[in-house]
């Protein structure tokens, strides 16, 4: 059989095997960063500080990479609850990320009729993991300036009666916190299951995990990921014990790797390094904005997480003009409405920071073609 006979058949097995809806996505694309300044990904710039470097090497030498991993990840359960203040009547999940608890948190309401319900815009996962569920996905838009619409928050709660709401909070790509009476207003009319998806807490002014005892149908997500350990993927859920029950059903056996949760210990015997760059972030983060308003036809939106959404007059030429200049950052545009000519700017080192305000100034300078 030749080559182009084998590809012909498996492309026409594809297509018949394939639900239509997996086949007209594409994959998820990440940019090659060697050699650029990566400011497009959320991530904490700095890296481990030496004493904390020292202790994570040798506590990873220890690890029997022959077995596996402790299934239940209860060290590292441990680490989070003293290190996070998690309650102890809280229940508490693991995940390779918060993305694979997303995903199991929709998998395990995914019945037929069920909705998923989420303001738009917001974090793109929500609505896959719904497409990929086969469930459906109800978007409300959010307002111009990316507040909640109350009005039509609850009343697309009352309609659609949805097993989960997922609210980021702050809110990705926007970077603002929805005010809590509008979140409070949320979990109080929903029937079912509501997620806060606090990535981004260590550079907000709010969170709602102490309040987990406090709501029955409250369950707070967050990842390790922006707060300096990207590398090792993990992911927390807490809410009332029935709930991480119920999702634990779902979760894959030994989801959460050895070198990921030896790590987590030894990381978080302290939190002071992990505050201390957070702080640094959110100085920088404002010397950011600052810099970022005083640019012509620039619109900063206020933001609460480590990184800012800018509106600009052309945000594809930006983009590219950026990229052709090896610094790398989110083009939004084309996402959503209200999203257009928007562009998301990870806070990086000052360095990077100021090579990425250099460069927009000579963009902004550069006639229109």
């Amino acid at each position: 059989m030749t080559d182009g006979r084998r590809a012909a058949l498996a492309e026409d097995a594809v297509a018949r095997i394939v639900r239509p809806e997996i086949r007209a996505l594409s994959a998820y694309a990440v940019a090659k960063a060697e050699g650029c300044v990566k400011l497009d990904a959320m991530e904490n710039p700095y890296p481990l500080p030496e004493p904390v470097k020292a202790r994570l090497s040798e506590a990873l030498r220890r690890v029997a990479i022959n077995r596996y991993p402790d299934a239940g990840g209860e060290g590292a359960k441990r680490a989070l609850r003293s290190a996070l203040g998690i309650p102890e009547e809280s229940g508490l999940l693991l995940g390779n990320g918060s993305d694979e608890l997303i995903q199991i948190i929709v998998s395990v309401v995914a019945k037929p009729g069920a909705v998923v319900l989420a303001p738009e815009p917001s974090f793109v996962m929500y609505r896959m993991d719904a497409l990929y569920a086969s469930t459906r996905f109800v978007g409300v838009h959010l307002r111009p300036d990316f507040s909640l619409d109350r009005d039509a928050f609850l009343e697309a709660i009352e309609r659609e009666s949805p097993a989960v709401i997922f609210l980021a909070y702050p809110n990705n790509p926007t970077g603002n916190l929805f005010a809590d009476g509008d979140v409070e207003a949320i979990l109080g009319a929903s029937r079912g299951l509501v997620v806060i998806d606090e990535a981004y807490y260590a550079f907000a002014d709010a969170s709602f995990l102490a309040r987990v005892p406090e709501f029955p149908n409250l369950l707070v997500l967050r990842t390790l990921s922006k707060v300096g350990m990207a590398g090792i993927r993990l992911g927390y859920a807490v809410a009332a014990p029935v709930w991480i029950a119920e999702l634990n059903k779902v979760r894959q056996p030994y989801n959460v790797n050895a070198l990921t949760q030896a790590a987590v210990e030894v990381l978080l015997l302290d939190t002071d390094w992990i505050s201390e760059q957070a702080a640094a972030i959110r100085v920088e983060r404002t010397r950011l904005e600052s810099a970022l308003a005083r640019l012509p036809d620039v619109r900063v939106f206020p933001t609460q997480t480590n990184f800012v959404l800018v509106r600009v007059n052309d945000a594809d030429r930006i983009f590219e003009g950026l990229k052709a200049r090896r610094i790398l950052i989110k083009n939004l545009h084309g996402w959503h409405p209200l999203l257009a000519n928007c562009l998301r700017i990870t806070v990086g080192k000052p360095g990077e920071n100021d090579l990425l305000l250099s460069a927009l100034a000579e963009l902004e300078a550069e006639p229109a073609r």
